[in-house]
């Protein structure tokens, strides 16, 4: 049984004895397609798993609510959810964008950080020092949104010939690896997760820098609740579940038995 299997295991028998109070049942199967995203969403083939899945697999009951989930690329995901094709879309960050096809839950505090391989490069400690060393090749992924910040970095890097955009955090630590980047910014512990998860790139895992910048702030992160898709009833159950289980601290719970304290102390804390 490997490191991951492991936490699995861990937080699913943990999730087994969490008790909430009974609620409102949804009239129909929740329709969750998920990408992956560090250890929050694994996808192993046909297999599903991380600290979410596993949350509301735990949560589901006959009498609330259950969830299928399903693997999609995760710039199909945001225009699933956009176009009302996805009931839920988690984990995310809270934007304007977002607000306007979702009700917000929040589980988290997350941030994006400048993320590189330890070096000797002086410490980039703003958004003007990151934009002003222009050797810096910047890898970010498609779909990935930390809010007006975030994207008047990557506005002025595309601007500048200097942003690289990927599908997935795996393929941005690839190209980092060959050297085609020098750095990529996101949450540290989705890229963190990723390159842990895959043998091509996971010597990279104890060799991470993160470098907080004040134009990426701390943001809420968590569920997505559909305005389209979902019924108002439906939406009020999956909303008083979601709100229960971030009352609870389980998010919280998974990511300390998936991360190591480095990581964390970067890019997540606790609400």
């Amino acid at each position: 049984m490997n490191m991951l299997t492991k936490c699995h295991v861990v937080l699913f028998l943990s999730l087994s004895h969490v008790w909430l109070p009974a609620q409102a049942a949804c009239s129909r199967v929740i329709n969750a397609p998920v990408a992956p995203l560090g250890l929050s969403v694994i996808i192993n083939g046909d297999a599903i798993t991380g600290i979410y899945p596993e949350i509301l697999r735990g949560l589901s009951s006959r009498e609330s609510c259950q969830f299928q989930f399903s693997a999609v690329p995760r710039a199909r995901l945001e225009l699933m959810f956009e176009n009302g094709q996805a009931d839920i879309l988690f984990p995310a960050i809270r934007t304007a964008k977002r607000d306007e096809h979702g009700i917000f839950v929040p589980m988290i505090y997350t941030r994006a950080t400048v993320i590189s391989l330890q070096s000797a490069r002086p410490t980039i400690r703003s958004q003007q020092e990151l934009l002003e060393q222009k050797n810096l090749k910047v890898a970010v992924v498609r779909g990935f949104d930390y809010g007006e910040g975030y994207q008047a970095i990557l506005s002025e890097l595309n601007k500048q010939g200097r942003l690289i955009v990927e599908a997935d955090a795996v393929s941005v630590a690839r190209i980092m690896k060959a050297g085609a980047a020098d750095v990529s910014i996101m949450a540290p512990y989705i890229f963190a997760g990723a390159v842990q998860g895959d043998a091509r790139v996971e010597y990279m895992a104890d060799k991470l820098r993160f470098e907080p910048l004040p134009e990426l702030g701390w943001g809420d992160s968590g569920i997505y609740l559909s305005r389209k898709s979902l019924t108002q009833d439906d939406r009020n159950a999956l909303q008083e579940l979601m709100e229960r289980a971030a009352r609870s601290g389980l998010v919280w719970k998974g990511f300390l038995r998936y991360y190591k304290p480095d990581v964390l102390k970067e890019g997540n804390r606790p609400r």
